[in-house]
């Protein structure tokens, strides 16, 4: 496994993350949807049958994006556990915190950079030699 695969595994917490934001912004949408459709089928006389169904079915929806956003969270923390095991095994204090801020905390290179008190620059180099180092340790595991 080289470098980018490495950047690669490490990047799926970042998508998983991504994902589950996306579905909780639905998932509002949906709420004030309902909200709207509630206040606006309250309003109007008509088939009782009907906007309980239609109700029903926004009901399902918003549980059905519900469940899959706890199947994510449970992936994304199981994901984070799985890269902080590799970083946990990396013996350079440095590169573990480097990669913790980067691929578990998603902090911006800005960020990392004023924290660990280092240009960009020089963190570019330790984030390629870090990717390496896990790039060892990847290999060894298959």
């Amino acid at each position: 496994m080289n470098k980018q695969n490495a950047r690669e595994y490490f990047s799926k917490a970042y998508r998983i993350d991504h994902r589950i934001r996306s579905k909780f912004e639905q998932l509002e949408s949906l709420n004030a949807l309902a909200t709207r459709a509630t206040s606006t089928l309250s309003s109007m006389p008509r088939n009782p049958n009907r906007s309980t169904s239609t109700m029903a079915d926004v009901i399902a929806r918003i549980i059905d994006l519900q469940e899959e956003i706890n199947q994510d969270i449970i992936s994304l923390v199981d994901t984070k556990r799985e890269i902080m095991t590799i970083i946990k095994s990396i013996e350079n204090s440095e590169y573990q915190t480097l990669l913790e801020k980067r691929y578990l905390c998603f902090l911006t290179w800005e960020k990392i950079a004023v924290d660990m008190c280092y240009t960009i620059h020089h963190l570019y180099k330790m984030h390629n030699a870090a990717l390496e180092v896990c790039s060892k340790i990847l290999n060894q595991d298959t």
